[in-house]
């Protein structure tokens, strides 16, 4: 490794030509981003971390006045914390993103353990801005912002696979890429990742079905990417089953072409009708009806006789999709509860692709909304809550096969025809296997 340092004329450089009160946010913090990519041009990994430490860290554990010191500080003496905030994070996801897409895991983990590690020191002598700057670190390694950063190297690292969400960490990465509040760094780098992650779950999943069924010991090293157990493959033959004529993607198609150009009101009604078409529980259709449709038939009233738009389409099925999962994005919503406590995961997962089937735009909002599902029950103990982790696996599987990158089809066991245009309420799942195959 070789030793670097910024001197303090090295530093200035970057920022100063003139005082430090001529500086507006916007310039400040442009000055520390190119700092940061200019170091990462020229530098190696490990002396780029320390110079991130010092300028960040170090300088606040110094008795030093701080206009004398190559800290960063100065230049947000008149400035607000939430600034700070996130000049810091996406200072951190310059690093990350650019250690991340050069595969240098280590590092990423190197930079959370800075903060992790940060323990300042005490002493009554400092000067008071300097114990403002120092709240100002701890207060960013107790922020959501942190443990949003914190994913990107937990997922690295063995003690992370302890945690029940660490399973489904796919959905946190894509809600942090879609958050346009968040730098264009951390979208970008949580976009990549969670799409790496659903495309190994789907694959997975596809080579385990494919081998699973096979008598040959040699596929055995192919596990099952869910928590269901040997259960997976009757769900995806249930699921399965449902494709042909009567799909429901068929189905959507038919509804989209049903309802155009009409009045809203009356496409309210007709997405009614849709959602609980084909849906055999009538406990499901009772509890969706009294508690779901009678309160969205309400909703918007105002636009009623106007005729529907792809922007009304697209905001009620957003709307239903908060109804259905968290309608607060701090809690689940009792809909959501209630459902679940009558025993029907399954069901209110098709519910919730028949949404997205006509409204393909709805996919973004609804993996927010189980993002901030995960982060709600993410508190408790995983025996506490297998009735969302059952309804998350559920989601991952039907979503799967229902990707545009794999086809799943169903073979008899023995010899005669399946066809899925014809669907046998006797339908038996053991008398079929389930054929995965990657497109």
């Amino acid at each position: 490794m070789t030793t670097n340092s910024l001197t303090n004329n090295q530093y200035n450089k970057h920022f100063i030509n003139s005082s430090v009160e001529s500086f507006n946010l916007h310039e400040i913090q442009e000055k520390i981003y190119n700092l940061l990519m200019n170091l990462l041009q020229k530098w190696q990994p490990e002396d780029i971390l320390l110079e991130f430490k010092r300028l960040f860290i170090d300088c606040l554990d110094s008795a030093i006045i701080l206009e004398s010191s190559p800290g960063i500080y100065e230049y947000f003496e008149n400035k607000e914390e939430d600034d700070f905030h996130y000049t810091l994070k996406r200072s951190c996801y310059i690093l990350i993103n650019n250690w991340e897409i050069n595969r240098q895991y280590q590092y990423i983990q190197d930079l959370i353990a800075i903060f992790d590690n940060y323990k300042p020191k005490k002493s009554y002598d400092y000067p008071r801005k300097l114990k403002t700057y120092r709240s100002w670190v701890e207060h960013f390694i107790n922020s959501k912002d942190y443990q949003e950063l914190k994913l990107f190297a937990d997922r690295h690292t063995t003690l992370s696979n302890t945690s029940w969400v660490n399973r489904y960490n796919s959905f946190l990465f894509y809600a942090q890429s879609l958050d346009t509040d968040n730098p264009k760094e951390q979208q970008e780098a949580a976009r990549k990742i969670a799409k790496k992650l659903k495309d190994k779950f789907k694959f997975d999943l596809a080579m385990y079905t494919a081998r699973s069924q096979s008598n040959n010991k040699t596929n055995q090293r192919y596990k099952n990417p869910s928590s269901l157990g040997d259960k997976v493959l009757r769900l995806i033959k249930a699921i399965v089953i449902k494709k042909g004529v009567f799909s429901y993607e068929n189905i959507a198609n038919i509804f989209i072409n049903q309802t155009q150009n009409i009045p809203f009101e009356e496409f309210k009604y007709s997405l009614a009708r849709y959602l609980i078409f084909s849906i055999e529980q009538p406990k499901f259709i009772e509890t969706l009806q009294k508690k779901l449709l009678a309160k969205f038939l309400t909703w918007k009233d105002e636009y009623n006789d106007q005729q529907v738009t792809s922007d009304l389409v697209l905001r009620s099925c957003n709307r239903l999709i908060d109804f259905l999962t968290t309608e607060n994005r701090e809690e689940p919503s009792a809909l959501f509860v209630l459902l679940l406590s009558q025993g029907h995961p399954l069901t209110l997962v098709i519910v919730l692709l028949k949404i997205i089937l006509i409204s393909r735009n709805s996919r973004n909002h609804l993996e927010m909304r189980i993002a901030d599902l995960i982060r709600f029950y993410e508190n408790y103990p995983e025996k506490e809550c297998n009735f969302f982790i059952n309804f998350l696996e559920i989601l991952n599987i039907t979503f799967a096969i229902y990707s545009d990158n794999v086809e799943y089809n169903l073979i008899p066991a023995k010899s005669g025809k399946y066809s899925p245009d014809t669907v046998n309420p006797q339908f038996n799942p053991d008398a079929y296997h389930v054929f995965s195959q990657l497109k």
